[in-house]
């Protein structure tokens, strides 16, 4: 391949990742500011809540626990050769709270709860269900896209509590339990260390996160009927794996920006 069509090719992949990512902007500010204009977005936020919080808590329980135990467990057998396992509790509910509970819960929503949306708007567009409902007048951002967006900002933050709190147990029950650690100097050492700045900075990592995936995915499934790979349902597939994909790695750049931000 000659340079100039090299150079072509690239500046053709350049302007069309412009246009992509132009366009998912505008899609998000679009699907935040319809949350304001709405006036029947209640019934629809909760149903998403729903789907979004409630069917997703049993996932979330069961990664805690288990998440809480291996920290346990690895942070025992790691401060032990330091003659610090007293610290256990502070590098438990610390690595939770800050990292691994808003990064955690917000992978485990993007499998569970983002494919789905992704799914579930792509399956309307080639149905053309979403031209239906602009026919008839219906804003389809602010019956589709924005209840999911609110009930997310509520349900992401909410989840990410209740994954620090079972993940503290589950290090509670491997070190405490387990491994013989003193139980008052486990919760001591919590309550020493963990202050609000880090609850706080764990919460806006999850609204962060929430934004970000509930956005991604919607965007994905809205333009499904644009993707150039496949059409019909293959579109839909692709769409859903791309969606999840690109979701995870937000999710992951953003950690990385927002912790050196919060630190």
């Amino acid at each position: 391949m000659s340079p100039a069509k090299l150079l072509a090719r690239l500046g053709l992949c350049f302007m069309t990742f412009t246009q992509r990512l132009g366009a998912f902007a505008l899609f998000m500010v679009s699907a935040v500011l319809h949350i304001f204009d709405t006036r029947r977005i209640f019934g629809r936020t909760i149903r998403q809540m729903y789907t979004i919080g409630v069917q997703s808590l049993f996932v979330i329980l069961l990664i805690g626990i288990f998440c809480g135990m291996v920290l346990g467990l690895q942070g025992y057998y790691t401060l032990v050769k330091f003659g610090s396992v007293g610290l256990l509790g502070s590098a438990v509910s610390l690595t939770l709270i800050r990292e691994l509970g808003p990064v955690l819960t917000a992978i485990m929503l993007t499998g569970r709860a983002g494919s789905s949306m992704t799914a579930e708007i792509g399956v309307m567009r080639i149905t053309d269900q979403i031209d239906a409902l602009d026919v008839m007048d219906i804003n389809s951002m602010a019956y589709l896209v924005s209840p999911r967006v609110l009930a997310s900002l509520i349900s992401f933050p909410l989840l990410t509590a209740i994954f620090d709190v079972i993940g503290i147990i589950g290090g509670y029950l491997t070190g405490v339990l387990m491994l013989g650690i003193n139980e008052g100097a486990y919760f001591y050492r919590i309550e020493s260390s963990v202050t609000m700045t880090d609850v706080q900075g764990g919460f806006l990592k999850a609204l962060v996160f929430a934004l970000l995936v509930t956005s991604v995915c919607c965007f994905e499934g809205y333009f499904t009927h644009q993707r150039s790979d496949s059409v019909g349902p293959e579109a839909v597939g692709n769409a859903t794996t791309q969606a999840v994909v690109i979701s995870c790695v937000l999710i992951l750049a953003a950690d990385y920006v927002l912790t050196s931000v919060l630190l």
